[in-house]
């Protein structure tokens, strides 16, 4: 399936899994529930458990709540047996990253990753996290990388947004321009 297709046949997964939790009370223990359940289902071992196509559901489902016993609460497990019997066991890490967003949105809070040429000091840490914070009107939790090869300025990544004002995409927009 398309990255697209794969989205939107788990977007209601993910708002089921986040109305729960809101539900409940436990928006960060269904957090970390979901992380786990994506890196289970991406390991290769449990992969290729959950491929075996003579597993049935609910043996794909008790693979998972077995895995997991103890991490998992009781509605986190119906959880994954519903995924399960639907065959979307597969979709969990695709469910985990659009649950991560809802909760996100819901906290008023944004992850943001900001790679620069140089690395930038805690002041201008502590202005960009501002700027961005009245700007987006959330709470930012700011991540820095350096890479050189950017040659001078910032990209700065946040959901499904990138600002691109280094060096080097500014080289590449106008050679673009130019052929």
């Amino acid at each position: 399936m398309a990255e697209a297709e794969l989205a939107t046949v788990a977007r209601p997964y993910a708002r089921a899994a986040f109305s729960t939790a809101l539900d409940l009370g436990q928006l960060g223990q269904w957090a970390v529930m979901m992380k786990l359940l994506s890196a289970a289902v991406q390991s290769p071992e449990v992969e290729a458990r959950l491929e075996d196509p003579a597993l049935s559901g609910a043996a794909a489902a008790a693979v998972l709540v077995d895995l997991l016993e103890g991490d998992l609460s009781p509605e986190g497990s119906n959880f994954v047996r519903v995924l399960a019997e639907y065959d979307r066991l597969t979709l969990l890490p695709v469910i985990a990253e659009q649950f991560d967003v809802l909760k996100a949105n819901h906290e008023k809070t944004i992850d943001v990753s900001v790679t620069s040429a140089y690395e930038m000091s805690d002041s201008e840490q502590t202005t960009l996290k501002e700027a961005l914070h009245r700007r987006l009107e959330r709470t930012v939790a700011l991540e820095t990388y350096t890479d050189s090869a950017l040659l001078g300025g910032v990209v700065i990544r946040t959901e499904d947004t990138v600002i691109d004002d280094s060096v080097r995409g500014k080289l590449e927009k106008l050679a673009g321009t130019l052929q």
